[in-house]
């Protein structure tokens, strides 16, 4: 199933993310894509924010994996400093993408071939006026 939504502001992009979370369940894993800047992290502070995370949601480049207590367990991922799988596997990784809670990976492109079958892919655009296009792929149908 393919979704497309326009974000206007940030405070659309985290609703957005909000939304995403009402409807997660454990094992969720929502593969975040979009050049820097475009909005990953503020979709994960509102995907937090409905699960009941009151922690200040900040993108992990430099720790590369957070992780988040809330009505489900949170762990954000990201991957941009990584160079390959062989990097994802050596810090325990995979077995956050089969987990108890709920996985947001940005840059996920590098793992492609390890994300699991029913992973909701989720790519953001920035358009010329800032706003953002955001198209979501949900796969948890073909699983």
């Amino acid at each position: 199933m393919k979704e497309e939504y326009l974000c206007k502001t940030p405070k659309d992009m985290e609703a957005l993310g909000a939304k995403f979370g009402k409807q997660a369940e454990k094992g969720t894993v929502i593969s975040l894509r979009g050049s820097l800047g475009a909005g990953k992290t503020v979709f994960a502070r509102g995907l937090a924010r409905a699960l009941g995370i009151n922690e200040s949601i900040v993108s992990p480049t430099f720790t590369l994996i957070q992780e988040y207590d809330g009505t489900l367990k949170m762990y954000h991922m990201d991957l941009y400093r990584l160079s390959c799988e062989e990097d994802f596997m050596a810090l325990g990784g995979e077995d956050f993408l089969y987990s108890d809670g709920i996985c947001l990976i940005e840059w996920s492109e590098i793992i492609d071939e390890m994300l699991p079958k029913g992973t909701i892919f989720v790519n953001i655009k920035i358009n010329d006026d800032q706003s953002r296009v955001v198209e979501v792929t949900d796969e948890r149908s073909r699983s």
